[in-house]
């Protein structure tokens, strides 16, 4: 999964993570996270460093200098509405699971940039399928070629 961006859905105004699947149907899973999460993965995916360490960045600090690593983030569940995390860690040869909010494992993950996945069964029920806006080759070319012929008169009245 990509880390595509925190948005905040309206009417609500409630900030959600929105993972984008790397392969497959390229589909879009919408977590909704309270709002110092998402401030914190905004201010990691912008690289934006702050004066003093936020919660998520002195949690890294701990991680590095108690001599492990964070080596993947897994949203492996949703129950009743809630979804659920797995962050596995390295320590030498010993690697190790902690369970953890989606939001805080994102927040993690995008400062050590390492993969986030999602279970297959959390994709099926609550991904979304969306249009894909990207222009294709064929109209790109298209377009290009309009630009190389017109004129600025074309457009004078």
């Amino acid at each position: 999964m990509n880390v595509i961006g925190v948005r905040v859905e309206l009417p609500s105004n409630t900030p959600i993570v929105l993972l984008k699947e790397v392969n497959g149907a390229h589909r879009v899973l919408p977590i909704f996270i309270g709002g110092p999460e998402a401030t914190a993965i905004a201010l990691a995916l912008d690289e934006v460093e702050t004066p003093r360490p936020m919660t998520h960045d002195l949690t890294a600090a701990i991680v590095d200098i108690l001599g492990a690593e964070l080596v993947k983030v897994s949203v492996t569940d949703l129950r009743d509405r809630t979804f659920f995390a797995e962050m596995t860690f390295r320590r030498g040869d010993e690697e190790f699971v902690l369970s953890a909010r989606p939001s805080d494992a994102v927040a993690l993950a995008v400062r050590s940039g390492c993969p986030v996945y999602a279970a297959d069964s959390v994709l099926a029920e609550a991904a979304q399928e969306l249009p894909d806006d990207e222009p294709n080759e064929e109209v790109v070319e298209e377009f290009r070629a309009f630009i190389d012929q017109v004129n600025p008169e074309d457009f004078e009245s």
